[in-house]
Parts: C-alpha cells; sequence; structure tokens
C-alpha cells in the first residue's frame, strides 16, 4: 500500500534547497565494469543554489584498446586517453568531491551502479546519500516527450548540448535539463503537486523532496486562473473559440486575384498552373455541392489549394468543411503550417478542431475513480504522476500525447472514454465533450479516416450538416474501411482480461469483492459456488481451443520463413463445435458475475467511495468480457465467410503468448458509399484527392475500391516540369534474377549492393523492403560482414522504437541509413539532403500467402477476373509510386532510385511499373558501373 501521509515538518537535512548537486556522466568501453570494461571520460558539473557551477572534467585511461563503436560514439580516441590517469588514481578525489552531495544522473542505473563498481575494485568507499534519475524525473515532468533521450529531450526544451555521448557536454545538459524541470515543476498548481508528491516515495529515485519543495513554495503563491478543477484535480483551462468572419472575401476567380492572395502568404511566390487549376476544381465541388476525384502529386501546394476554398465556403455557409486524413504528419503541417497562411490570405480568422475517436480522450471519471484505489504497482503510480501533470498543459485531453511505459499502457487503456453518457460534473470537463462543441464552432474539422467512418455506427452522428468533404490519402480510406470491421484476438489480452476477475490470488479484484459481499452480508454462497464452477469449465474449454490452434503445424504443409507462422483459419481445421463450447460456457460464466454482484449494487448508497469504485471495477472488467465474447462470435461462429479474411498468426517462440487471430473485410467500397450516400442526401459536396490514385491502364484502379461512380472522372494534375531536375532512376542490371536463385543468394546480392551504394553515397539511404524476414537478415548479414561500421544503420522491427521515432534518429546523422518495410514505403517526409537514395530490394508484390491478399484473389478467381492483372499488378504498381514520392519532396532535392529487381526490366508487366512514375531519366546498369556514377556525383 502507498504511504500518502506527508509531514511539514521534515527533517533540516531532508531539504535540497541548500544542497550542492553533483551531475555525473561516464563515458566507458561498454556497459559492464564486472566483465572487464572501464571508464575513459568521467564529468562532474556541481549546482549550487539554482546553477550550474563549478565542473569537474577528466580522461581516464582504460588500460584497453577503446571499442570501434565507442570511438564513433564518442568520438574519444586512444590517443586521448593514452596519457591520462588510471580511475585507480583519481578514485579518491572522486569520491571527496561526491561526498555530502545529491548524485545525480540521466540514468543512475548506469552511471551511479558502474561507479560504484569502480569504486569497489580500487578500494574506496561506496558513494552514500540521495540520488536524483533526470531519465524519471523528465518522464514526469514532460510527459509528452517524444524521447527522453538526453540529445533528444534536450534538443526539444532548446538546452545546448554540443556533443552527445561525451561525458562533459552531457553532464552539463542533464544539469540544464534538472534545472528546467525543477523551473517547471514550480508552476504546477498546488493541488498537482500535493497529489504528486503523495505517490513520490514509491519512485526509484529520491523526488519526493523536490516534490515537497516545490508543494512548500506553491502555497506561499496566488493560485493561476488558467486552471479548472475536477473533483480535486486541476486541469488547464480551454476555452471555445468563436470564428471570427471579419475579412470573408469572395473566392479568387481570375488570376491576378489569385496570385495577389498567394503573395501576401508566400513571399516570391512562383504561380503554379496545376495548383491554381485544382484549387478552382476543388471550390466547383464545394460550391456545387458535387463529389470529384483528384491525383495531386507533390510540388504543386495541394494542401493550400483545397485548404483556401474550403476555409471561403465554409466561412459563406456558415458550416463546417471536414477534412480527413490517415497520418498524423498531414494533421501537424495544417495545423503548425498552413492554417496560419490561410489567415493571412484571407485576413479572417480560420478556426480548425482536430476531431478523433472517443476512446483517444481521457475519462475524468474513470481516472479520478482509480486514484481512490490504494493498490497500485511502480508502472501504475509512475503513469497517474504523468498523466497529473499533462492535465495541467494539454489543451486536448488526447491521450495519444503521453508516452508511458509498456506497463503503463495498460493503465491508460482503463482510463479511456468509452461512452458518451456523462455525469453532471463531467459535462463542462470532459474534453471530448467540449471538442464536439467546438466543431460546431470551427471553420474545418480536421479528423481522421477511421473516426470519418465510424458515424456509421453511432446513435447520434457527429458528421452532418457539413459545408462539405475533403478526404486527402485518399488510397488509404480503402485500408482504414477493411479494418473498420476488423477483429483481433489475442491470447495475452484474453488472459489479461479473464485474470481481472478471474485471479482468487490475495490482492487481486476477486477476492476483495468476495471479502466486501461478505463484510456487508450480501452473498449467496450458491452464487459464488457457482461462479467458480462456471470459471473453471470456461478457462478448461478455452485453454482446450487454444491448445489446439497453437498445435496445428503448417510446416508440414508449406514452408514458413523466419519466426512467424502465419495460416488461415480454414487451414487449421479447428471445428465450429469447439468454438461453440467455448462461447455457451463464456456467457455463462459472464451472468454468473454479474449475479455474484447484485447484492452489492442493492446497497450502493451504504458503500463507502473506495468500495464504489471497488464495485465499478468488477463491472467494468465484466463489460470487457462481454465485448470478448462477442468478438469470440464475430471470428469463430459467423458464417459469413467469403465475405472476411480469417487468419491465426504466431511466433514460434512464444506459443501461445504470441497467438493472434484476425478477422477482416475483403470488400469495403459498400461501407464507403453508404457513408458518402448519406452526405450527399444532406447536399455536401465531396473531394476525394492523393497523390496516388491512378495506375497505367486501370485509372478506375483506386476510384472504383472507393465506390466512385465511373460518370465521375479522375481528374489528374501534374508537378511543374522541372520539379523531377533532380531524380533518376538506376535498375541494375547485373542483379541475379529473384525467381532463378534462393533467397539466401539474393539477400548475399542484396547486401553487397546495399554496401557499396551507401560507401558510395555517405550513407542517407532508405533500403525498402517487402518482406521483415529478408530485411532482418539483410541486415544481419551487413551487421557480421562489418562494412559499414562507420555508418549509423536503423532497422524497422529491429532497432527500438516507434517508425517515427526510427525516422528522427535517421534524420539526426549524417551517415545513417534506415532498412524498412511496408510502413516506410509511403507518409514519411525526409525532404532536403537528409535522404539521397532510395534502394528498391524487390518490387512490391504482395506475398501470395499474405491472408488478404490471398483471399481477395481467390475471390476475384472466382468471380471470373484476373487477379494478378486486376489486383495484384496495381497493387504493386501503387506502392513502388509511393516508394519513389519518399525521395523527393520538393523542386530543389536531388536523389537516386535504385531498383535491384531485375523483374522490372524482363518481365512483360515490368513497363507499368516504369511508366507509373514519373518522367526521369532511367538508367540500366551494372552495379559497378553504378557506384562510379554515385562516387563522381558526390565527389563533385
Amino acid at each position: 500500500m502507498i504511504q500518502f501521509a506527508i509531514d511539514d515538518k521534515q527533517e533540516v537535512d531532508e531539504r535540497m534547497d541548500n544542497k550542492t548537486f553533483a551531475v555525473v556522466d561516464l563515458e566507458t568501453t561498454g556497459h559492464s565494469p564486472t566483465k572487464g570494461d572501464r571508464i575513459i571520460q568521467i564529468a562532474i558539473v556541481f549546482i549550487k543554489d539554482g546553477k550550474v557551477g563549478e565542473k569537474y572534467v577528466r580522461f581516464v585511461n582504460p588500460g584497453q584498446v577503446i571499442p570501434i563503436f565507442i570511438r564513433q560514439l564518442t568520438s574519444i580516441s586512444d590517443e586521448d586517453v593514452k596519457d591520462a590517469p588510471f580511475f585507480e588514481e583519481i578514485a579518491d578525489e572522486v569520491a571527496g568531491l561526491l561526498e555530502g552531495t545529491v548524485f545525480i544522473a540521466h540514468n543512475t542505473d548506469f552511471d551511479l551502479s558502474f561507479l560504484q563498481s569502480e569504486f569497489t575494485r580500487c578500494g574506496v568507499s561506496k558513494w552514500l546519500g540521495k540520488k536524483i534519475d533526470t531519465v524519471e524525473l523528465a518522464k514526469i515532468i514532460y510527459p509528452s516527450s517524444p524521447s527522453y533521450r538526453l540529445q533528444d529531450i534536450t534538443e526539444e526544451l532548446g538546452i545546448p548540448h554540443a556533443s552527445a555521448h561525451r561525458a562533459d557536454d552531457d553532464a552539463e545538459a542533464t544539469a540544464h535539463l534538472f534545472l528546467a524541470c525543477r523551473e517547471k515543476m514550480n508552476t504546477l498548481p498546488e493541488d498537482t503537486l500535493n497529489l504528486l508528491h503523495r505517490r513520490s516515495f514509491r519512485l526509484k529515485t529520491d523526488l519526493s523532496t523536490l516534490f515537497y519543495e516545490a508543494l512548500k513554495k506553491a502555497r506561499t503563491r496566488s493560485q493561476g486562473q488558467e486552471f479548472e478543477y475536477f473533483r480535486g484535480i486541476p486541469y488547464r483551462q480551454v476555452q471555445i473559440r468563436e470564428t471570427n468572419h471579419f475579412g470573408l472575401s469572395n473566392y479568387p476567380v481570375r488570376e491576378h486575384e489569385k496570385v495577389a492572395l498567394f503573395e501576401q502568404a508566400f513571399p516570391g511566390f512562383e504561380r503554379r498552373e496545376s495548383q491554381f487549376g485544382f484549387m478552382d476544381k476543388a471550390w466547383e465541388a464545394l460550391s456545387a455541392q458535387t463529389e470529384m476525384i483528384a491525383e495531386v502529386p507533390t510540388g504543386i501546394g495541394k494542401t493550400i489549394a483545397y485548404l483556401l476554398p474550403a476555409s471561403i465556403h465554409s466561412m459563406t455557409t456558415g458550416k463546417p468543411v471536414v477534412i480527413s486524413t490517415f497520418t498524423n504528419h498531414l494533421v501537424d503541417k495544417i495545423m503548425d503550417e498552413e492554417l496560419e497562411k490561410v489567415r493571412t490570405m484571407l485576413g479572417a480568422d480560420v478556426s480548425a478542431t482536430v476531431l478523433k475517436g472517443r476512446e483517444q480522450y481521457i475519462s475524468l471519471n474513470k481516472f479520478e475513480e482509480l486514484l481512490q484505489v490504494e493498490d497500485e504497482s511502480y508502472d501504475e503510480t509512475f503513469t497517474i504522476m504523468q498523466i497529473l501533470v499533462w492535465l495541467t498543459g494539454t489543451l486536448t485531453g488526447d491521450l495519444e500525447e503521453l508516452n508511458v511505459s509498456g506497463g503503463g499502457q495498460l493503465f491508460v487503456d482503463r482510463i479511456r472514454k468509452r461512452s458518451n453518457r456523462l455525469k453532471p460534473d463531467e459535462q463542462e470537463a470532459d474534453y471530448h465533450n467540449r471538442l464536439l462543441k467546438a466543431c460546431n464552432h470551427s471553420t474545418l474539422i480536421i479528423t481522421n479516416h477511421s473516426m470519418l467512418l465510424a458515424d456509421l455506427n453511432r446513435g447520434q452522428t457527429i458528421f452532418s450538416s457539413l459545408a462539405g468533404l475533403i478526404v486527402d490519402e485518399a488510397h488509404q480510406f480503402i485500408q482504414t474501411a477493411s479494418r473498420m470491421d476488423e477483429i483481433v484476438f489475442s491470447y495475452t489480452n484474453w488472459k489479461y482480461v479473464m485474470g481481472q476477475i478471474g485471479s482468487d490470488t490475495t490482492g487481486q479484484l476477486y477476492p476483495q469483492v468476495d471479502k466486501l459481499t461478505k463484510k456487508l452480508d450480501v452473498q449467496r454462497l450458491s452464487a459464488k459456488s457457482q461462479l467458480d464452477a462456471a470459471f473453471i469449465k470456461f478457462i478448461g474449454l478455452f485453454d482446450l481451443a487454444v491448445g489446439k490452434l497453437t498445435s496445428f503445424n503448417p510446416a508440414a504443409h508449406w514452408k514458413q520463413q523466419g519466426n512467424r507462422i502465419v495460416y488461415t483459419l480454414a487451414e487449421s481445421g479447428f471445428g465450429r463445435q469447439d468454438f461453440s463450447q467455448v462461447s455457451e460456457a463464456m456467457f455463462d460464466y459472464i451472468s454468473k458475475a454479474e449475479l455474484f454482484t447484485s447484492g452489492l449494487t442493492n446497497v450502493l448508497d451504504n458503500l463507502t467511495r473506495s468500495e464504489q469504485v471497488l464495485l465499478s471495477e468488477w463491472n467494468y472488467w465484466v463489460r470487457e468480457l462481454k465485448i470478448k465474447a462477442g468478438e469470440w462470435v464475430e471470428i469463430f461462429l459467423d458464417d459469413r465467410r467469403d465475405d472476411f479474411a480469417i487468419w491465426i498468426e504466431k511466433d514460434k517462440r512464444s506459443i501461445p503468448g504470441s497467438l493472434t487471430i484476425f478477422k477482416r473485410s475483403l470488400d469495403s467500397s459498400l461501407m464507403i458509399r453508404t457513408f458518402i450516400d448519406r452526405l450527399k442526401t444532406e447536399q455536401t459536396g465531396i473531394i476525394w484527392t492523393s497523390g496516388t490514385l491512378s495506375v497505367q491502364g486501370n485509372e478506375r484502379y483506386i476510384p472504383k475500391q472507393l465506390g466512385v461512380d465511373e460518370s465521375i472522372p479522375l481528374l489528374t494534375f501534374h508537378a511543374p516540369a522541372h520539379f523531377y531536375d533532380g531524380a533518376e532512376i538506376f535498375i541494375v542490371e547485373d542483379m541475379p534474377d529473384i525467381q532463378q536463385v534462393s533467397q539466401t543468394e539474393y539477400i548475399e546480392a542484396v547486401a553487397h549492393a546495399v554496401v557499396q551504394t551507401v560507401m558510395a553515397t555517405g550513407g542517407r539511404l532508405f533500403v525498402l523492403f517487402t518482406s521483415q524476414d529478408m530485411l532482418r537478415r539483410t541486415y544481419e548479414l551487413i551487421m557480421e560482414s562489418e562494412q559499414l561500421e562507420d555508418y549509423t544503420l536503423f532497422a524497422q522491427g529491429i532497432s527500438s522504437g516507434s517508425r517515427m521515432k526510427l525516422l528522427k534518429s535517421f534524420r539526426q546523422f549524417d551517415n545513417s541509413v534506415l532498412f524498412g518495410t511496408n510502413s516506410f514505403w509511403e507518409g514519411v517526409d525526409v525532404p532536403g539532403e537528409a535522404l539521397s537514395a532510395v534502394i528498391i530490394v524487390r518490387l512490391p508484390f504482395s506475398s501470395p500467402g499474405e491472408p488478404v491478399f490471398k483471399a481477395r484473389a481467390a475471390k476475384l478467381t472466382a468471380e471470373g477476373v484476373n487477379s494478378f492483372s486486376e489486383h495484384a499488378l496495381p497493387e504493386a504498381v501503387m506502392r513502388l509510386r509511393q516508394g519513389f514520392g519518399r525521395l523527393i519532396r520538393s523542386s530543389k532535392d536531388k536523389g537516386f532510385f535504385i531498383i535491384l529487381d531485375r523483374r522490372i526490366e524482363t518481365k512483360s508487366y515490368g513497363r507499368h511499373f516504369l511508366e507509373s512514375l514519373p518522367d526521369v531519366p532511367v538508367k540500366k546498369v551494372s552495379l559497378e558501373h553504378m557506384v562510379n556514377e554515385l562516387e563522381n556525383c558526390y565527389n563533385e
């Protein structure tokens, strides 16, 4: 149980105001002093009276050769340390400097433990005192930071950090980070600090006194007016912005009117015919309330070209225009860059509200309930502290803003808004509710494809009475629609939910509720025994079913690649009766679980606040299990098998933990049309647009899947003639034929080609794969060869971090190489010299065994349609076009698009790929010739 007591009369030596802080950073030959790793540089920066003071910096002779990786990382050479003292010679000096200080490091688990080990080795007493980890502190104080690596968080906060991984610069940057955290802490409201201090005793380092000092200061200052309160929890006050239509102008029909407007927002504006042409067509569709579809590539200023007419039309009609996107990148671009330009052009207050699904937002009611639970894990305590700080700054309540641990994510999932039913005191405080109100006063509503389509299943629609709808990245609307009906069975997730109300372990929910029913004398013994019996039957049948699903070995039927095993549910041969028995037992158990607490519901007014929270938790998990029961029926007992792909995935290294089952719709056009037709009845203009909508020889490939009527032409706009002048395409002729050699032989050739290309260009490459297994094997082969030791390599699925984190890391290093799979073929933006080349390892055909592709192909074949020419080929061509789009993002960009798969020239379908790409020079050359050209280019 957490100790929440707080004593205002803490001992004087507990205070940190008058303490000296010693900020320490070490550079070492490795991570393990017990295995012989040694310090090569130590830096101590002292903080006194809130200011950075004296510094102690020494190179240290490790008595061994510094590994190559460490030399590259730190820029510390053997020459730098050869005349430096050994640590034994300075150990007493370092210990003396640290005596009586508060030890600070950015990851004390490493720096302090390494230092303590070295003190022991040198016969010096270990350091004793309080310690502060700035990683732990920064995660609480800056809960929305995308990364807590020292170089990332300091860059975000504008803290100078000249050389990352040099002890002197790292220690000074850490010192300023610590001071920034304290300064931010002192701006928090008193009630937030009180809630934080109560929980700070459970943290891993000594942050409680910092919170206590900040709390005392808060008690002496007046409370700011920028905070509101929900049941004692402070949160940032958010005002709904009223749109000011002052300065509203008519649409600029004439050429000179357009130019005049654009010159206001774009100094040195250059007229682009395609931009003005698309803008006119967008205005026509919105004002005439018709539907249009347009392919608009990068380079013409597409976003501004639809924002301007959308804003004018919205302000003219008094109704909002909705803009639906797929990637957060476009949302950020609109909100951070383009919107201000539109305001400048129109001289009007063009407002925009970003709206996501309700489960993206925090339920303050649920959060406040969970604050009453006395038993918290470290992850829960830490996440609560992050959220308390986040609430004082967030203007949206969007939980995606939080950067929490894996364990913390489980807590976040419990505080998501699940219902639109709000208690009276929630009405004003609820973020999602306020955003819905803000939409009524907004010129533009920016949302995502899934939020838009979810309107079909809402009792009360959100997107109605609109001035217009613009769907950008429209090709992704199809995938979003197919995933709207997707159901995912995750073994680990199911076990987690079942364990919340099924476990009788002391401290878990079930025994606590059992104890409460006994205390209030509302429990019927038969109800408990029936519940236990129902659970045993349910869990037994569930485990039996999972055992059968996981024991099936598809390797006996065909070859699997790597550790990932994929096969369809039909191929498993598992019978409907087995699924039905689990379903019946599950619903029986759920009914018994509801009956078990029915007596408590009848005496709700007699329960204490914490007892009500306990009952609420029980009811929450019973509802979650009900949702799971519905998913079980949808996946295993739905007879409409021909309309869906159902497949099983598992990792042979982790069975049954990795077991996941997916069910996804094969044709989403009907769902899309149902939604669009509803908007049409409301006289709403609709614009579909994307950079890739057509395929050579199959222009209606995407429009058909969107259900766009044949009578609506696909409008195609072109980038300026000079836009792709900096691009070249290389086809490497002497690569082995991918269909004639083993995968191992092809991977060896790919690895060689990548190494040669990287050395010629100096890095700054994307290497795009269609298979995670091929990516992994290529990456491992290159790493083993040690030929690219001087380069920084990032590999999706291998290097830690999300797609966007990998992308950010890639941008930070001049000599970096990024190995990516499907999600890196589009939606990532690396303009300028940060990206010099894109290597296409193989043409991006979907794997024939990929479940959704396989099911769609089978359905087309059954309908008498050639699945290759009508599905496989256009899908691959679209993906290659998107891959090319990563390379050239502006007319100033230069780069090489390198294709290693010879099928693009040896197969008859290869011309479809080449004809789909922009009109740039295509060279068919040997690897050696290409490398020579690249070297000549970069030497110049």
